[in-house]
């Protein structure tokens, strides 16, 4: 078998080496925040303020109407925009899944705002709790109480 020998590290395998390593770092996504298109913006941003979602920022067209929202609360993001085609909750195939410190103090602060919600189910993957909701387009939301 040959012995390979090494090369010496020269400044530019060094440059190489470093500019390769950035590029590794930087060229990925840092967060992921979903879209929904709704109906009615003002009425999707007064539901998700009902979990505790503000708004972070909005967009009107020309005309101004609002057409564009991004809500937040901690780690939660979600963004809306207006739909140019009637929102049909049967077509709606994605589900939101959220988190909550207390499940059993925000499923009773939504059924006094009058949200229809499921009983507390308990997954065997969510031991604490989880319920359904529906928001107002259709679209599915599992909040599970984690930890």
């Amino acid at each position: 078998m040959q012995k390979r020998q090494l090369q010496p590290v020269t400044p530019e395998s060094l440059l190489l080496l470093s500019i390769l390593y950035n590029l590794a770092m930087t060229a990925k996504a840092t967060g992921l925040v979903p879209m929904a298109f709704v109906a009615d913006l003002q009425r999707s941003i007064n539901f998700y303020a009902l979990l505790g979602l503000t708004v972070r920022g909005t967009f009107k067209n020309p005309q101004g109407k609002l057409v564009w929202a991004h809500v937040q609360c901690e780690g939660a993001e979600l963004m809306f925009s207006q739909a140019s085609d009637p929102v049909v909750p049967s077509q709606q195939a994605v589900l939101f899944y959220l988190y909550s410190p207390d499940l059993v103090a925000l499923r009773d602060h939504l059924l006094t705002q009058g949200v229809k919600v499921s009983p507390i189910n308990y997954p065997q993957y969510m031991p604490k709790g989880e319920i359904r909701v529906e928001d107002p387009d259709g679209y599915v939301l599992l909040i599970g109480q984690a930890g």
